[in-house]
């Protein structure tokens, strides 16, 4: 038809097109890029390209790392150290390159070998500067400009730009060449997936262990007369006037017209009633510190104390006196212990001193193994729900457990055995399944929480309480699921 002066049918000059808008086209379509570059001219890059979009360290649209069901991220390892995350590192030199691959040998890295005079590989920076992003820790994206770095193109034979490297656990994974932003796109995510495998837990549908939890706080005011009446003389010191005023201003005007008091002068007089006072004597005073602890402020400036030391000293008189601890003393510690994490601030220190942090272990232990007095292991159960629920925030987050493996054992062994011998409380019951469940969720494959859940048979324990109340069937069938 064209011969006769129509012109060349519109399904014909669109053939190519089509072709390439197919599945296999678009698969094809890289390698043409490539055959083709040699003989026709690059394009060029625009003069203004648009600043990269750096979501807050996402991967494959979903926040943090590896997705996960209902939203749950988890993090498995923290391969790249010692070296600024989240952005692409220029490199120059052998010895820059080979310090930030080193720092991947546990995670995987990427070079990405450019040259100042290719227009393509200028069409690629957006999208690696955003993977860079979305790696955050977990990947090491490197940036080696050949015109610069002689020697790496030699060590590497790099023949073309743009040129993709991609290395897994230190050995090299991947290699490719050409500016299709589809294929780095899809080549880097696979290689952050193989680094980061998502925990099997994350395909669990558990409707308790994969959300967030508020900490379990003891915020009611006791009548405040009777209270510094069983002070007794200590009553009437002017820091024990200040806390009463205070505590009062809140509950009555709220927390902004409440004025602060002296706290120097609060932490020194329960320090020396504490040295001074018969441990039988020794409840009102605590109390008094776990009612005024619910506010930020206070909590804040007993953190910020050296080694903590108020709440440091208020742990080890509690725990120096053992099975002789007076009942009232020990719930009333274990609640200000709870309400310390209505702060993070302090909640991170509790973890963060190695003292204070075995000091609390003993408390929960402890007071698991009473007998005696129900309430005193709800408490303890609730304490160790803050616990597990706080460094269960921070695998959410995809931040490292705060928790040392060897305090996550200790404590997950401390409540199977009171999870076995509870047969009383229902409270204390939930709070010791939350608890382990929380502590079992996304821990290490094969670290040494799994394996003492298999050693103490965990699943069984945790089995046996679904006869124990059908409002704990559910989450028994959770934390079956996480406890194997």
């Amino acid at each position: 038809m064209f011969l006769l002066g129509k012109g060349i049918p519109g399904h014909i000059t669109s053939l190519p097109q089509t072709v390439l808008n197919t599945p296999f086209g678009q698969m094809l379509k890289p390698q043409l890029d490539n055959a083709m570059r040699g003989i026709t001219q690059a394009p060029v890059a625009p003069a203004a390209l648009p600043p990269p979009r750096r979501p807050a360290g996402t991967l494959n649209g979903t926040t943090g790392g590896t997705p996960s069901a209902n939203g749950v991220q988890l993090r498995q390892a923290n391969g790249v150290s010692g070296h600024p995350t989240g952005q692409v590192h220029h490199v120059k030199t052998l010895k820059k390159l080979d310090a930030l691959l080193t720092s991947a040998k546990n995670s995987c890295a990427v070079i990405f070998f450019t040259s100042a005079t290719c227009p393509p590989c200028k069409l690629m920076y957006p999208a690696y500067d955003e993977l860079a992003a979305e790696a955050g820790d977990k990947a090491v994206l490197i940036k080696v400009d050949l015109s610069e770095a002689y020697e790496i193109g030699s060590r590497y034979q790099v023949r073309a730009t743009p040129t993709f490297m991609s290395f897994l656990k230190g050995e090299k994974e991947n290699e490719w060449v050409g500016a299709s932003e589809g294929q780095l796109r899809g080549n880097v995510r696979m290689l952050f997936q193989m680094a980061h495998p998502p925990h099997p837990h994350t395909s669990l549908r558990l409707r308790t262990l994969q959300r967030r939890h508020k900490s379990v706080t003891y915020s009611k005011i006791p009548p405040l007369d009777k209270l510094v009446t069983k002070m007794g003389p200590r009553g009437s010191d002017p820091a024990v006037t200040a806390l009463n005023d205070f505590i009062c201003t809140r509950q009555t005007s709220g927390a902004i017209e409440a004025p602060l008091p002296s706290l120097p002068a609060v932490s020194a007089f329960i320090i020396e009633s504490i040295e001074a006072m018969p441990s039988d004597s020794l409840f009102p005073f605590i109390d008094l510190v776990r009612c005024v602890l619910v506010d930020q402020r206070v909590s804040g400036y007993f953190a910020g104390e050296p080694s903590c030391l108020t709440i440091s000293t208020i742990f080890a008189k509690t725990n120096s006196l053992g099975e002789q601890c007076p009942y009232s003393l020990r719930i009333v510690t274990l609640q200000l212990a709870c309400n310390l994490f209505t702060s993070h601030m302090l909640a991170n220190q509790l973890f963060q001193q190695a003292e204070l942090c075995t000091q609390l272990l003993q408390l929960v232990t402890s007071s698991l193994l009473d007998t005696v007095h129900p309430p005193v292991r709800v408490a303890a159960a609730s304490l160790a729900f803050n616990i597990s629920a706080f460094n269960h925030l921070r695998r959410l987050d995809e931040k490292d457990d705060l928790l040392s493996e060897s305090t996550q054992v200790e404590l997950t062994a401390s409540l199977l055995e009171s999870l076995s011998n509870e047969n009383e409380s229902k409270d204390c019951v939930r709070g010791l399944l939350t608890a382990i469940g929380l502590l079992a969720y996304g821990a290490p494959r094969e670290g040494e929480l799994v394996e003492l859940c298999t050693a103490l048979g965990a699943r069984e324990t945790v089995s046996a309480k679904k006869v124990f109340s059908d409002d704990l069937k559910d989450l028994v069938s959770e934390v079956e699921q996480v406890s194997a």
